[in-house]
């Protein structure tokens, strides 16, 4: 009996002992977490995250700085405002909304390319956009928008596929758009899907009549993610009524623009010209445009992938500046310089 008793004395000191040692050590960590010292911890570690932001060159703090520099800056307003009710259905009408995106009314057929028409681009999270703002609105919002036959999507880069963008189109459009890519218009309501690898042409029924499309190809990639590499990537020329247009997309300077020549001259070669510094080994400078323009036999040249977006560290006027310079004395083959202007092909 008495050998349990010290039995229990000698386990109640030890859970004492053991308690006091949890107190004591809780004590310590109160006081080193005390509210103080835990704004301080706090303070230091904001401070070395701004220094961080500030100072690193890694690709994560030049994307977070370059987002909160946007914060604060609302987007201009396009300096002008297509009519796409006015246009006839017997020309061939174009209007630059912004980025690569280009409304195209070709005799009746109503075509629009990567369509982009929100304030940013990028992941979707939740209601949320992640990624670059707009520097200047978009020409058209998508409510303004007249009937779309036609949507004409180069790559599955988020800046050129942009799922709220495709959200707002009606289940009657077609869809052209390149290989491997028709899982993603999953969120869409859009299903008459046509993929198309280089060297493919066919004939498309749209509501408001037949177009003939072409893939062509292009020096850039397809990838949307780091790891799909499978999707693919096109230029595209578009013909109806004995017109044509050309689509470049996006894309380095290359020599299959040769490729898209048609019996006769291109009509209108929608030409990306910015993003190229430092990246030209995948955007075309606007000197690069106008000679692959001129591979094509493009009589007139629709500037684009410039200007909206801080995609290159060239400066905002600098590729419309050297466009202008390119082409010298052929100033009239520029269809238009700035978003919200109209071309209509003369006759």
């Amino acid at each position: 009996m008495a050998n349990r008793l010290l039995g229990c004395r000698h386990g109640a000191e030890l859970r004492f002992l053991k308690f006091k040692t949890y107190t004591n050590w809780s004590s310590k960590l109160s006081k080193a977490f005390s509210r103080r010292n835990f704004l301080a911890t706090g303070s230091l570690a904001i401070a070395g995250g701004t220094v961080w932001l500030n100072l690193s060159q890694s690709k994560a703090s030049r994307f977070l700085r370059a987002r909160a520099a946007e914060i604060a800056k609302p987007a201009l307003n396009a300096g002008h405002k297509p009519d796409p009710n006015s246009w006839s259905d017997h020309e061939l009408t174009a209007s630059w909304l912004g980025h690569s995106t280009v409304l195209i009314n070709f005799f009746g057929v109503n075509i629009l390319t990567d369509p982009v028409l929100f304030s940013r681009v990028g992941a979707n999270v939740g209601s949320l956009t992640v990624g670059p703002k707009r520097r200047e609105a978009p020409a058209l919002t998508a409510s303004e928008l007249p009937r779309i036959d036609l949507v004409l999507l180069s790559h599955a880069h988020f800046d050129h596929f942009d799922i709220p963008s495709l959200q707002q189109l009606k289940a009657s459009t077609v869809v052209a758009t390149a290989a491997n890519t028709s899982d993603l218009f999953s969120e869409t309501a859009l299903r008459a899907i046509n993929e198309f690898k280089w060297g493919e042409s066919r004939k498309i029924e749209t509501a408001s009549g037949v177009i003939e499309v072409s893939a062509f190809q292009v020096r850039h990639w397809g990838a949307r993610i780091r790891h799909d590499q499978h999707r693919g990537y096109n230029g595209y020329v578009l013909k109806r009524g004995g017109k044509s247009v050309l689509f470049g997309g996006d894309t380095a300077l290359c020599d299959t623009f040769k490729d898209a020549r048609c019996a006769q001259a291109i009509d209108l070669a929608c030409m990306p010209i910015g993003a190229y510094n430092p990246w030209v080994n995948s955007h075309c400078n606007p000197e690069e445009a106008v000679q692959m323009a001129n591979d094509a036999n493009a009589n007139y040249i629709l500037p684009m992938h410039h200007f909206t977006f801080r995609f290159g560290r060239e400066p905002w006027n600098e590729p419309m500046e050297r466009l202008e310079a390119a082409l010298d004395k052929e100033q009239e083959r520029i269809a238009l310089k700035k978003a919200g202007q109209t071309f209509t092909l003369p006759s």
